[in-house]
């Protein structure tokens, strides 16, 4: 008892982020667009899914998902006619931390676009879960 009074504002701390993480939990549960890193592969395994960078060209260029095309999400509404034959087909958008891909899905989603993912936390948490990275320049 003394260390928690004494130590108060850690046990406060704990008990904060316990229940963000909580409270996230709940919230991602009835969502299946958000895939995790091996979710993502399993999709691009299984069903040949398309993988869309929605960051800018530099950080593109920087190192992307193998096989990805950049399409920044800045120019995703004007480029989306680009991505039209795949309407039917899997689409796997990411971006660093899975905030702006998450933004593309929805802009996709209002374009009538069925099958689209989230890569739940972007390339950082690809490249947490060892998967590979490119450093290729591929489609723009």
């Amino acid at each position: 008892m003394d260390f928690l009074q004494q130590n108060w504002h850690w046990a406060a701390l704990a008990a904060a982020s316990g229940t963000w993480l909580l409270i996230d939990m709940i919230r991602a549960r009835g969502d299946t667009s958000q895939l995790s890193a091996v979710q993502a592969t399993l999709l691009i395994n299984r069903e040949d899914a398309t993988l869309i960078d929605v960051r800018a060209q530099g950080e593109f260029e920087q190192g992307h998902l193998p096989n990805a095309r950049n399409i920044p999400l800045a120019d995703l509404e004007r480029r989306s006619g680009e991505l039209e034959k795949l309407k039917a087909r899997p689409i796997i958008l990411y971006c660093a931390s899975g905030a702006r891909s998450n933004t593309a899905l929805n802009t996709l989603r209002k374009a009538g676009f069925e099958k689209l993912y989230n890569l739940r936390g972007g390339v950082y948490e690809w490249e947490k879960a060892g998967q590979p990275i490119s450093r290729k320049r591929k489609g723009k």
